[in-house]
């Protein structure tokens, strides 16, 4: 059954679709967390660090990019896997991804309400986080043409106020604007820009790798975009040099005016966001009203991290509920198109993790959060060896690559490397707690691995799949 008999709509235009992909991985990553990569790498230690986990990512993205417009879905990468590789990895990352983004949803929602206690410190946070929550349910349970027209709106705001950043920080460096700040020692600090040696720009790949996730959301847009075939290449080809820039000339303008070991760059965080790095740049140009401003910017982020949030895993939820893998409820959808039981699912998985954190279960919380934490590089992983295989039983099946509507760069180059990439960035979450054999720091930071791993073995066991051989991969297009 195709999805547009199924009622899925395809009402995400060209513009949608690129500004959610722009939108994903652009949040409180390059907002709040990016001060503290220059203050452990340097100010070129840590764009080198972005420009590699940029250029890996980038791989990703034309390589989803060529199996999206063959065969756009919602299931996304969880199809791909389960049609090229072994049904067994596509339940696994299916599963993964969704809850990968339904734990996300909780962790927005808190974050919502402790970003609006700067303005409202009397006011209970948990009120702003359920109307937060609220809001995104009815964005999302209304129509997916609704789910991308808020989407696009809230990423233009992050967009602007880069823009705006940027023009304010290269005036400031080539003395536009007045100030004391002496540029050319902040760039040479340590050995000529970089601190810390190759230990600390590997630090920083897990902050940027981080900051770049979303970046996938593009894969499960193409199942409701009204043109796959050139709305999905042309977000790939336009948007990730952008989000390129963005990070790359927001890190140099950092660098440049505040100096590396400003404790202000080390302590930023969503709750104090005083100390964002954008906030001490807009503030050292005479704009007075600097933190109100990043702070509205960072709660725009936050929701537009959780509407995301739920878009995504509903519709990955509501794809494996059509192969089987989920109850069949689950596959329903609304007059609009919407998949609606998957979303109240979702929604209360986000409701349940909130409550969990507002009423002292603190631990809980926390384990949860960490039990999601490594899931979106496994599926980086993931659409890396789907690409691969989509690939060689493309052609081992005759095929010309000439009748693809979009093809990936520097195969099989690319998606090796991003391959490589990943599992390195998963793996140097926290090596000293393996050097030391402390077993609780090493479940908290990599819980995710062996629950993606029971997920992946407990189907294989129960249905018996194998790897799929490459003559007898299904290369069917779902148009």
């Amino acid at each position: 059954m195709s999805e547009q008999n199924n009622s899925m709509k395809r009402n995400l235009k060209t513009r949608h679709v690129s500004m959610i992909a722009l939108g994903g991985s652009i949040g409180t990553g390059l907002f709040v967390a990016s001060g503290a990569t220059v203050a452990q790498a340097g100010p070129f230690g840590a764009i080198v660090a972005y420009l590699a986990i940029g250029v890996m990512v980038y791989f990703l993205m034309t390589s989803l990019g060529e199996m999206a417009t063959y065969s756009p879905t919602s299931g996304s990468f969880s199809d791909y896997a389960g049609k090229y590789v072994d049904p067994a990895l596509g339940f696994a990352m299916g599963w993964n991804y969704w809850f990968n983004w339904a734990i996300t949803l909780a962790v927005d929602i808190v974050a919502v309400g402790l970003v609006a206690e700067f303005w409202f410190p009397d006011t209970p946070g948990w009120i702003f986080s359920a109307v937060a929550l609220l809001f995104i349910f009815l964005i999302n349970l209304f129509s997916v043409g609704a789910f991308g027209e808020a989407e696009f709106w809230l990423s233009m705001i992050k967009v602007v106020t880069i823009i705006a950043f940027l023009v304010v920080g290269l005036a400031t460096i080539f003395g536009v604007i007045h100030s004391d700040v002496d540029v050319i020692k902040n760039l040479s600090v340590g050995n000529h820009g970089f601190v810390g040696g190759p230990q600390a720009i590997l630090s920083v790949f897990v902050v940027a790798g981080f900051s770049f996730q979303g970046t996938e959301l593009i894969g499960i847009t193409a199942g409701e975009a009204q043109n796959p075939d050139k709305s999905v290449p042309k977000a790939i080809n336009q948007v990730f040099w952008r989000i390129l820039l963005f990070y790359i000339l927001a890190i140099f303008v950092i660098s440049a005016l505040v100096y590396y070991q400003d404790p202000r760059l080390l302590s930023s965080s969503t709750e104090n966001v005083a100390v964002s790095p954008f906030t001490i740049v807009f503030k050292n140009a005479g704009i007075a009203f600097a933190a109100s401003l990043m702070n509205a910017v960072i709660l725009t982020s936050i929701v537009s991290s959780a509407n995301s949030g739920s878009y995504a895993s509903t519709r990955m939820l509501y794809a494996m509920a059509r192969k089987g893998e989920a109850p069949k409820i689950f596959a329903k959808v609304s007059k609009r198109g919407v998949p609606v039981a998957a979303l109240i699912l979702t929604t209360a998985i986000g409701l349940l993790a909130f409550i969990a954190n507002t009423k002292g279960g603190a631990v809980a919380y926390t384990w949860l959060v960490n039990a999601s934490g490594l899931t979106g590089f496994i599926a980086w992983v993931g659409i890396a060896i789907s690409h691969y295989r989509f690939r060689r039983a493309y052609l081992a099946q005759g095929k010309q690559l000439s009748d693809l509507k979009y093809k990936a760069k520097w195969f099989p180059f690319g998606p090796i490397f991003a391959l490589i990439i990943s599992i390195g960035v998963i793996i140097g979450q926290d090596p000293a707690s393996f050097t030391k054999l402390n077993w609780e720091k090493i479940g908290v930071t990599y819980l995710s691995v062996p629950l993606f791993v029971i997920l992946y073995v407990g189907y294989k066991l129960r249905y018996k799949t194998k790897k799929i051989k490459l003559e007898d991969v299904d290369l069917t297009q779902n148009r």
